[in-house]
């Protein structure tokens, strides 16, 4: 038992030196005003700001939120074929998969922080309480867009005039 309490300790401080690395990262002049900007948001922490920073690399790439869902892979697969109506199946999963796993996370606080969020999440779940799951990946897709915002807000700020 004491030894697994010693890996224990020791894997807690490697936890929290590389917490402080981060911190030192997103504290650099080229990252402050974004990760400020991102952490603003309700269940946006300084990691999760990094990911996000970090994955999406320049917001001005996109021209609109719905290129930022299709990056991050949280749109719908669309199975068309001839004269069927199209239907929509399974997120696609084509983006970075560490960025979903963020904003998963961070869209469960979200829904608890954010009055917004708990509403359209209550109201998804609301049309069919088995479908949990895609009211999740809806708010994840929500936040991934409204961080895209906020994060163009911030490059636009930083170019000098």
């Amino acid at each position: 038992m004491a030894s697994l309490l010693r890996q224990l300790s020791g894997i807690e401080a490697e936890l929290k030196n590389l917490d402080q690395h981060v911190e030192a990262l997103a504290a650099e002049p080229r990252h402050r005003p974004i990760v400020e900007e991102l952490t603003r948001v309700d269940g946006v922490g300084v990691i999760t700001a990094m990911v996000y920073r970090i994955e999406i690399g320049y917001g001005g790439r996109f021209r609109r939120g719905r290129q930022v869902g299709k990056f991050v892979g949280l749109t719908p697969k669309s199975h068309e074929s001839g004269q069927a109506t199209d239907r929509k199946g399974h997120i696609s999963r084509q983006g970075p998969p560490r960025l979903r796993k963020m904003l998963c996370q961070a869209a469960w606080v979200h829904i608890q922080r954010d009055a917004e969020a708990q509403r359209m999440f209550q109201r998804l779940v609301e049309r069919n309480p088995k479908k949990k799951k895609i009211a999740i990946v809806a708010i994840m897709r929500h936040l991934a867009i409204r961080l895209w915002h906020r994060m163009r807000e911030a490059e636009l700020s930083m170019v000098p005039a």
